[in-house]
């Protein structure tokens, strides 16, 4: 899965394996307080994750495997997260912007699920 809309001061490396982490925060615990660029990026790898979730096929939880990097945060994707949002096609996620950060008035966001 490509990770390259933005750069985020990373390079390519380091920058997927940032978002592969906070995918699998994300998803381990329904939501996370980023910065607003990092919220969006993943919130574009949580979206595909999910509907790779509803899928429910053996491919797909493969794929979920090479991108998450916890396998029982796999396990929840397919088992309690995926079936909640069965009936809704994309939109898992929301964005809000939370405002400036102190130190370098970086623009905060918390990136959750929607219910």
């Amino acid at each position: 899965m490509a990770v390259h809309r933005r750069k985020l001061g990373k390079p390519t490396d380091q920058r997927v394996a940032m978002i592969k982490g906070l995918v699998t925060s994300f998803l381990e615990k329904g939501r996370i307080e980023t910065t607003f660029a990092r919220a969006k990026e993943t919130q574009r790898a949580a979206e595909r994750m999910i509907t790779w979730g509803k899928r429910g096929t053996l491919d797909s939880r493969r794929r979920a495997l090479a991108f998450i990097t916890k396998e029982d945060v796999v396990t929840k994707l397919f088992t309690e997260i995926a079936p909640k949002f069965a009936e809704r096609n994309g939109g898992y996620t929301r964005v809000l912007k939370l405002g400036a950060r102190r130190g370098d008035a970086a623009e905060k966001a918390i990136l959750e699920l929607v219910e």
